[in-house]
């Protein structure tokens, strides 16, 4: 998620996200459904030849008689796209399309076509706002991976769970690709070779740029499993141009930057239990390796700066260095956006299920990837070019490196 401050959100002036559930009861597309019909998104799908999927998704539900039956399509074809993206992005059942196979956008935009239908259907058998937003919230899961980070059993092995994000800032590109959601297709159910010979497996899952779904739990209800019996995680978003960093404290403050519904939350995060819920959180990775590693050809950061309103004071003051005793956050080292809040969510999750000193966690910046030099306007460019395939490929390549070494201790 780019570094971003709680002042270009006053500027933009968007609405509260208190209101996010008010669209999707009404059967009218959200902001980000609405997106699809422009040619940008419609272009992606052809090209990957995933425009297939939501009118086939359609016909499925329309034949549902029940509401037991919808709800196993949707679980049936959710976890079918998730599988096809993955596949996609590692070279499986071939590649179809001219579109890079490391490309994570067919995936964002195929869903947002599942979810239009799905708001839009008025079966028979009748469907309650309620069990239309159960069908909605299981598509979610299963489209992202989210319910099948699933390690295969027995020992001799790491475990290690990476996350990603959709892409964002769309009404400022349309165009874009989220190198850190692209990781996670990359990187899902595959291998890599720790330093003492040994093996780790990668388990992934995708989550979306809306403030309602992180308050409404999505990031607890996905790793609350996971962590107890993981050996390493990171949470991955995009950051600043041409860096990686690795945050080393997240703070417990939205800045309000609109999300990808155009919707805004500012104020402390909101998570259970807030009566317990500290200032700031830090990363248990282990970043002096990760830093002095050759792991690409993107430089790495240990990255810690915050914002914080010092313990009598009334105005935000930058720390370099981190938080000062008893001081109250308003930006981690990510900024105060969704990258800084899972961040935030998943350490946090971590420290209260008592793993802060046993398993090593945290959060992972790549690069902003960018288009090529002369493809930078939105509104002449085109959709792909070499350079942002290579942009791309070489983040990816980079986090799993950064991975490695971090798994390596």
């Amino acid at each position: 998620m780019l570094v971003v401050s709680a002042v270009a959100c006053t500027l933009l002036g968007t609405a509260s996200a208190s209101g996010a559930a008010e669209a999707a009861s009404s059967g009218t597309p959200t902001v980000e459904e609405q997106r699809l019909e422009g040619a940008v998104p419609q272009e992606i799908l052809r090209r990957s030849g995933f425009d297939s999927v939501a009118p086939e998704f359609a016909r499925e539900l329309r034949a549902a008689g029940s509401y037991g039956e919808a709800r196993r399509v949707v679980a049936r074809q959710g976890s079918r796209l998730w599988r096809s993206a993955v596949d996609r992005a590692q070279g499986r059942n071939g590649t179809q399309g001219d579109l890079s196979r490391d490309d994570d956008r067919p995936l964002y935009w195929s869903r947002l076509g599942m979810t239009r239908e799905l708001r839009a259907w008025q079966p028979e058998f009748g469907l309650s706002d309620a069990a239309r937003s159960r069908l909605l919230d299981r598509l979610e899961e299963t489209s992202r991976g989210q319910d099948t980070m699933d390690f295969p059993r027995g020992g001799g092995f790491r475990r290690i769970v990476v996350t990603g994000f959709d892409p964002f800032t769309l009404d400022r590109d349309i165009r874009i690709s989220n190198p850190s959601g692209a990781t996670a297709l990359a990187l899902d159910g595959t291998w890599i070779r720790t330093a003492d010979g040994g093996r780790a497996r990668i388990e992934t899952a995708v989550f979306p740029v809306r403030w309602s779904d992180f308050e409404a739990g999505t990031v607890e209800r996905t790793l609350r499993p996971q962590l107890p019996h993981a050996d390493l995680f990171t949470t991955v978003s995009q950051g600043r141009v041409g860096r990686f960093d690795i945050e080393r404290t997240n703070g417990a403050w939205r800045g309000g930057f609109p999300d990808n519904e155009n919707l805004s939350s500012d104020g402390p995060v909101p998570v259970p239990d807030p009566a317990g819920r500290p200032q700031w959180t830090s990363t248990t990775l282990p970043y002096t390796a990760v830093v002095a590693a050759h792991t690409g050809r993107f430089p790495v950061y240990d990255n810690t700066s915050v914002t914080e309103i010092p313990v009598g004071g009334t105005d935000p003051v930058v720390r370099p260095e981190g938080p000062t005793p008893g001081s109250t956050a308003r930006a981690g080292g990510g900024g105060n956006y969704l990258s800084n809040e899972i961040a935030y969510r998943a350490t946090l999750l971590r420290d209260r299920l008592g793993l802060h000193d046993t398993l090593p966690g945290g959060h992972v910046h790549t690069p902003v990837l960018q288009f090529g030099a002369d493809n930078t306007d939105p509104a002449t460019g085109t959709v792909t070019d070499p350079e942002f395939v290579r942009n791309r490929l070489d983040i990816i390549a980079q986090v799993r490196s950064i991975v490695t070494v971090a798994a390596n201790g």
